[in-house]
């Protein structure tokens, strides 16, 4: 052996010694996630929980149905209401009622899905959270991953429940009387279609994390790919829930002035403007749009609330000023529990109530009787 070869040979010992350090990969990823004090708008929220959750999770919030060209509309029809300055109020009061349910802001938690896998402690982590930020009422959703009397145990804020109505009627009375027992304070019956499918969830089969999504053994096909699960709403319906409910019902997923009429006439106590946030029917219009025809319908008989791509407290003025008592949030606080557990949905709602005072006091209006449609202008396509 040369030297040249024994030098060769102590360099590969000393290169595979496992006490070397320079021979691990050097690549070391420090993500920087930042903390909650340092959140100033909604927006920064859903950065942290696109971080935190695995993709098929922040895709299940994200998506809406098809090519979501409402769940854009949603967002875009914010740029074509203009707020007009008036005379700056020094002093604004937010404070409302509806249905019964006070409120120190016109905002609601909206019914969504499943939060057991946006964070440990779920619903109970977004209760608390709402609860924390002023008492914001919280609707449960029907699908919820924690039952509605767990989480009214928790004797927090106003706590509404949403129901997605069954076909046998009977069916629905142990949910309704075990929500109600618990101190559901209102009902929120669902009624729009269910879309049959979502993109961004067909290309997620494909994620080793994902669970595939199979069609019902109960249900037939049919020719077009139709989830048949609501295609049976009948107006009827309202009547006989009405009877098994005996706190303040809403009819939620209306979109026009007739169906707000139909549901008032079959015993709605309430409306609620939504397109189940684009991800009911691809193509639908956005909730603002249709809000003044709605809200000239209805005619202050009954509150109408809205939901739909509301992200800053001057949406929520623009909601108001076309005619809702109030505005839930649906995705907001959703971003908010991803990334920080309930402070993170306290923070979230704090920021918008925070916005909304601003913008109230900016166009100068002290109180919320004193928003009116002149309080905006208007330039929908």
């Amino acid at each position: 052996m040369d030297r040249r070869e024994a030098l060769r040979g102590l360099a590969a010992f000393v290169a595979g010694s496992p006490l070397l350090k320079g021979q691990r990969d050097p690549f070391r990823p420090h993500p920087r996630v930042p903390g909650i004090a340092e959140m100033t708008t909604t927006f920064d929220f859903e950065a942290v929980a696109f971080e935190k959750l695995d993709r098929a999770t922040y895709n299940y919030t994200a998506h809406g149905t098809a090519g979501e060209w409402t769940v854009k509309r949603n967002r875009d029809v914010f740029g074509w209401v203009d707020l007009i300055p008036g005379p700056e109020a020094e002093v604004v009061d937010t404070a409302t009622e509806v249905l019964g349910t006070e409120m120190q802001f016109p905002l609601m938690v909206a019914p969504t899905a499943a939060h057991l896998a946006l964070h440990p402690k779920g619903e109970h982590a977004m209760y608390a959270g709402a609860t924390a930020a002023e008492r914001t009422p919280m609707i449960l959703s029907h699908v919820t991953t924690t039952p509605f009397a767990e989480v009214a145990a928790n004797e927090g804020g106003p706590l509404w429940v949403q129901l997605y109505p069954r076909e046998e009627l009977e069916a629905n009375r142990p949910r309704l009387d075990q929500a109600q027992q618990a101190g559901a304070q209102a009902v929120v019956v669902t009624v729009d279609q269910q879309a049959p499918y979502f993109e961004r969830m067909l290309h997620d089969r494909h994620l080793s994390n994902a669970s595939p999504r199979r069609r019902r053994p109960s249900q037939k096909p049919n020719p077009y790919r139709m989830n048949q699960g609501r295609l049976w709403y009948e107006w009827k319906l309202l009547d006989e829930l009405h009877k098994m409910i005996h706190t303040p019902m809403l009819v939620k997923g209306v979109l026009t002035a007739e169906d707000a009429q139909r549901s008032i006439d079959h015993g709605a106590d309430g409306i609620v403007v939504s397109n189940h946030g684009g991800r009911a029917l691809d193509y639908s219009p956005s909730t603002l749009e249709v809000l003044p025809e709605i809200a000239e319908t209805v005619a202050g008989r009954v509150p109408i609330i809205v939901d739909g791509g509301f992200r800053r407290g001057a949406d929520v003025l623009k909601g108001l000023a076309l005619g809702a008592s109030a505005v839930c949030l649906g995705r907001v606080p959703r971003w908010g529990l991803a990334a920080y557990g309930a402070d993170g949905v306290e923070k979230v709602l704090r920021i918008v109530q925070a916005e909304l005072r601003l913008a109230m006091a900016e166009v100068g209006c002290p109180d919320l009787a004193s928003i009116k449609p002149s309080t905006v202008r208007t330039d929908f396509p």
